[in-house]
């Protein structure tokens, strides 16, 4: 069995990724500061005896050289996410996501471990194609809109990963991952279906941002951590870049929907303009549905979960919460 490094173990990804390496005998290090990451998230394996949880940062030199002498892999799922918090402060997602995967990378090279990182269907930018492949351009707004500050700093990402793939011969898989879902994830951070389930719940009129024409696919995390996993067991891949996620598309109106037909029928849709949430400066993209060929040939399978499924586990989960 592996030693394996799971940084934002905490998270909401994090958690689902560090309970299945731990169900497949693997020991397990987790570090995580706990700024968007939770306790709750590893509850369930919070005990487990191959389990080590480290408090701190991944902006920490110091830190980062200790927990990865020894390990075999790393996930590094660790980074500044969200659309509010992206768009709120800038500056701590592009110090959050560049450095800490720089240093990780060359440690990686030290000490032979294979390397996953967590990347984003951000990166895809403005993109206009119907659906988006890994071999696409990136089509990134102004830097005067802070919103695609997010996107460009998980491109470098991407970009250092095959550098040091390239230069070193480090094994590398990268995950541009669409809209996870599922228990335990919150919506404090602009994720809308925990948005949508926890005011349904509260019987509360559901907030759509702009005209909710906006699509969108959502894959649940039980499926994408299968495919991370099983990315990482491979040998010899013919690529180093996937999206991973469903490519089921839906608008934010139609899945606003949705969930007021499972929790209740009587409850109403709240139109916001964008700006009023996120002030005059932002930007969104229309449309973001993955091309997932190049995952389903590697692993012979893709998320498959209906969104009815994925909406009535989250709705569950949410209830019991309550």
């Amino acid at each position: 069995m592996s030693r394996c490094l799971v940084t934002g173990g905490a998270g909401f990804i994090g958690g689902y990724v560090v309970e299945h390496l731990l169900n497949q005998g693997h020991e397990v290090t987790v570090i995580d500061n706990l700024s968007t990451g939770r306790h709750e998230n590893l509850k369930p394996v919070f005990e487990h005896p191959r389990l080590t949880t480290r408090i701190g940062s991944i902006t920490d030199p110091v830190l980062l050289a200790e927990v990865m002498r020894g390990q075999d892999c790393v996930y590094h799922l660790a980074a500044a996410v969200g659309v509010k918090l992206v768009a709120d402060d800038p500056v701590r997602t592009i110090e959050t996501n560049i450095y800490p995967t720089e240093l990780l990378l060359r440690l990686a090279v030290q000490g032979g471990q294979k390397f996953f990182l967590a990347s984003t269907s951000e990166v895809y930018g403005k993109n206009d194609k119907d659906r988006w492949v890994e071999e696409d351009d990136l089509h990134f707004g102004p830097t005067s809109k802070p919103r695609w500050a997010y996107g460009c700093s998980k491109a470098i990402d991407e970009f250092l990963a095959l550098a040091y793939h390239q230069k070193f011969g480090l094994p590398v898989v990268i995950g541009r991952f669409f809209n996870v879902v599922g228990p335990r994830q919150v919506g404090n951070y602009g994720m809308v279906i925990p948005r949508f389930v926890e005011a349904a719940l509260r019987g509360e009129p559901l907030t759509v941002y702009d005209d909710g024409a906006q699509v969108r696919c959502f894959a649940h995390v039980s499926e994408v951590v299968r495919s991370v996993v099983g990315l990482m067991e491979q040998q010899n891949l013919p690529h180093r870049l996937f999206n991973i996620g469903s490519d089921e598309p839906v608008t934010i109106r139609q899945l606003a929907e949705r969930v007021i037909a499972l929790v209740n029928p009587a409850l109403d849709i709240h139109y916001v303009a964008y700006k009023d949430a996120y002030g005059h400066d932002f930007e969104d993209v229309r449309r973001r549905v993955p091309d997932v060929s190049r995952l389903e040939q590697t692993l012979g399978f893709k998320p498959r979960m209906s969104l009815t499924e994925i909406l009535q586990d989250t709705i569950d989960w949410k209830r019991n919460q309550l």
